[in-house]
């Protein structure tokens, strides 16, 4: 690979998203985020035509290989357009990869700044990757155990296309239980999120264990874990 081509396409990409950025939709963006997000001003479908159009690209110039190495620099870069192209130009690729790449992959998660760049790594990238080979699943729970707040929701969030698939179903409330007295609201929005997509999907065990933990767990996790039940479970969890 050669580092000289690689610098090129980052600048090329910064190029291509600082001239066409907007200030009325950076202003936009900043008010879905309470930490300070600085942005060039991309919607999310133009950023994913933009990744798709780079991967064409790549891929036709007998590139693929520098896919994965431009992600990573991107998401190195400061502005969210970064983060999210750099996920973009590699969603639908990762069941090709294997160990190497999935830890690749998991040196991400010091990098994450707030809950849209930690979703989209978790459900893009990481999570099909755990429902490719379940026994990555073991991988969540040491980011659950870590200081960063984003790496402990990313736990949570890389289950959710497990959930939605009925993979994982002991993990997913292993998980919830381990996280369950997390004080942080984001993480929490995260766990409910999660148990609300494997309630959705029939997991067996998400009613018997909200009912379970309902005295103990936070309210926000109860309420949107009990967004898609039947209102007659949804009411006697909440009572």
């Amino acid at each position: 690979m050669s580092e000289k081509r690689l610098r090129e396409m980052v600048k090329r990409a910064d190029e291509t998203l600082r001239r066409r950025a907007s200030l009325s939709i950076a202003r936009g963006l900043r008010r879905f985020f309470r930490e300070p997000v600085d942005a060039y001003g991309w919607w999310t479908e133009d950023l994913r035509r933009l990744a798709r159009q780079m991967r064409r690209d790549l891929l036709a110039s007998g590139e693929g290989e520098l896919l994965l190495p431009l992600a990573e620099e991107l998401f190195a870069l400061p502005k969210s357009e970064h983060w999210s192209l750099g996920v973009f130009l590699l969603e639908g690729r990762t069941r090709k990869w294997g160990e190497a790449e999935f830890r690749r992959l998991e040196r991400w998660l010091p990098r994450l700044r707030n809950w849209s760049d930690c979703d989209a790594l978790s459900i893009y990238l990481l999570g099909p990757m755990i429902v490719a080979e379940p026994a990555r699943v073991r991988r969540v729970f040491r980011w659950a155990r870590s200081r960063s707040r984003w790496a402990r929701r990313a736990a949570a969030a890389s289950l959710v296309p497990a959930a939605r698939r009925r993979l994982c179903q002991r993990e997913i409330l292993r998980l919830a239980e381990r996280l369950l007295e997390d004080t942080d609201e984001m993480v929490q929005k995260g766990v409910g999120w999660l148990l609300r997509e494997a309630g959705k999907a029939r997991h067996p065990g998400v009613v018997p264990f909200l009912l379970r933990v309902r005295r103990r767990a936070p309210r926000l996790v109860l309420r949107t874990a009990c967004e898609k039940l039947p209102s007659r479970q949804r009411r006697r969890i909440l009572s």
